[in-house]
């Protein structure tokens, strides 16, 4: 797959402790990839990282990305070929509790990336992962391309909408035309088995239906393009391949999500999802508390770019995104060896995404 780019090649991943990053590490492996990775810590408990036993597997280093120095000197020891820069304080709620952190690790954290690499000798390739809500939302219903406006009403999302800025800036005025290459991706609301933090949907689902008890939530209408954690990882691995001979793609941005009439509110997910828990026996209940901080009501994404330039499309409907999330918990919580149950969803789908092209 990705042409065999990947194989033998050193492939660091910034935030390689969390959910994407441990699927994408997971992948990469399977792909013959020597990886790495940078990250402060283990975020959550109980942690896919963790029960991947990835630390087994990958030269990881625990480095603080707001750190410039030690980012810089531990890159200058990897010279990796490929980095894909995953690491970010994730949660809105939390940027709202801890707006600094937050701004400090988003936005100073990627140019501290960026900043590491500028010095390198051996050409390297960064995929810059921000997140779909770098976006000014103005609830737009046909979906942002990658030339609207950037901006945040949350400091999440406007710490995101600067790492953006960072990220052109960087690129014009030392990247452009130097060795290494360079391009940015946005994804939609990721989900999986394996993620477990605080104030995100799937999660707070798994934790609260696998013990009985009632879920939370605070936006039921709320519309976001729902896609499983593989589906941006198998555009960003796409995108890696090509910054390798396609130099038209240096510098560009790429939206990753579903179609814009594949989008579902928060309560479809738990319809969805329920039908899996109950089955298994447990008892779903929801209560719904709003919320006092801001969330947006809608937000799309138009992905046409990445189809044209990249040939990437996603390769899940709704209901079978739903079903490997809701399964991978369930199967968690049976003693389920997971490493196999992982590997058997990563085959899964690479074989439904090769059969769609």
């Amino acid at each position: 797959m990705f042409d065999d780019v990947y194989r033998g090649k050193k492939v660091l991943i910034t935030g390689d402790t969390g959910f994407k990053g441990s699927w994408l590490a997971q992948w990469l492996l399977k792909l013959g990839a020597n990886v790495y990775g940078l990250a402060n810590g283990i975020p959550t408990n109980p942690s896919i990282y963790e029960i991947l036993q990835l630390e087994q597997h990958i030269d990881h280093r625990f480095v603080d990305i707001r750190t410039a120095p030690l980012v810089r000197q531990h890159i200058a020891q990897i010279k990796p070929d490929f980095i894909f820069h995953l690491a970010a304080q994730p949660i809105v709620l939390q940027s709202y509790k801890d707006p600094l952190e937050t701004f400090a690790t988003n936005t100073i954290g990627t140019a501290n990336i960026l900043d590491a690499v500028r010095y390198l000798d051996s050409p390297t390739t960064l995929i810059m992962i921000t997140s779909d809500k770098c976006y000014e939302n103005v609830e737009q219903t046909q979906g942002y391309r990658e030339d609207d406006r950037l901006g945040g009403k949350d400091p999440y999302s406007a710490s995101k909408g600067a790492a953006e800025l960072v990220i052109h800036s960087y690129y014009h005025s030392f990247f452009k035309d130097s060795i290494h290459r360079l391009a940015s991706t946005r994804a939609g609301n990721v989900i999986g088995g394996g993620d477990w933090a605080y104030g995100r949907i799937v999660p707070d689902i798994a934790r609260a239906w696998l013990a009985d008890q009632t879920l939370t939530i605070r936006s039921p209408q709320a519309t976001r393009p729902w896609q499983h954690v593989l589906e941006p990882l198998s555009g960003y691995l796409t995108l890696g391949e090509k910054l390798t001979t396609q130099t038209q793609k240096h510098g560009e941005s790429y939206n990753f999500g579903p179609p814009t009439d594949r989008f579902y509110t928060v309560q479809e997910v738990l319809d969805e999802a329920k039908t899996h828990f109950t089955k298994a026996g447990k008892k779903a209940s929801v209560e719904v508390i709003p919320s006092q901080f801001h969330e947006a009501g809608l937000l799309a994404l138009n992905c046409d770019k990445a189809a044209a330039e990249l040939g990437w499309k996603t390769t899940l409907d709704f209901a079978q995104t739903i079903d490997m999330t809701a399964n991978w918990y369930l199967e968690h919580d049976r003693n389920t060896n997971m490493i196999e149950y992982t590997n058997k969803q990563i085959d899964e789908y690479i074989a439904k995404m090769q059969s769609n092209k």
